[in-house]
């Protein structure tokens, strides 16, 4: 419930700054509009291209998305909710979240188009771009603490 209200919040603040009337048409005051939004999002038409290879096509983004997903494996969320206790549970953060970008590319060459492959290569460049400093700095505090 909480989320509906901040998407709410957001989307009017947002039409107040740029000077429209934002959401108000589904439900009372535009309370409904993220569930409208999100049951457009499941009955949306799933769309392949026709000269492209629909297995990498397809299967791209659920490698993005599952890596991110298991990357969560290791995070503690609490003292005693933890769901993967392991000893090298930061460099397998890394390592499995940096698989990501292998799966905007694969779905970028799925396409069979080259505007798709730019996009996927603009793509994970950007993620590997954040990943690398983020990386580095997990790992000076990880070796800042193992000696």
């Amino acid at each position: 419930m909480g989320v509906l209200v901040i998407v709410w919040l957001e989307r009017e603040i947002s039409a107040g700054i740029q000077q429209r009337i934002g959401p108000e048409y589904a439900g009372p005051l535009g309370i409904l509009q993220a569930l409208a939004d999100g049951t457009k999002l499941l009955f949306k038409e799933n769309l392949l291209p026709s000269r492209g290879d629909t297995r990498l096509f397809s299967i791209g983004p659920s490698i993005a998305v599952i890596s991110i997903l298991l990357s969560y494996l290791v995070i503690p969320f609490g003292y005693r909710l933890v769901l993967a206790d392991l000893s090298i549970g930061v460099f397998l953060w890394i390592a499995i979240s940096s698989i990501a970008p292998v799966g905007l590319l694969m779905s970028g060459y799925g396409s069979n188009n080259k505007y798709s492959f730019l996009g996927g290569l603009r793509a994970a460049a950007q993620s590997i771009s954040y990943e690398i400093p983020l990386t580095l700095c997990v790992l000076s505090i990880s070796l800042r603490v193992i000696r």
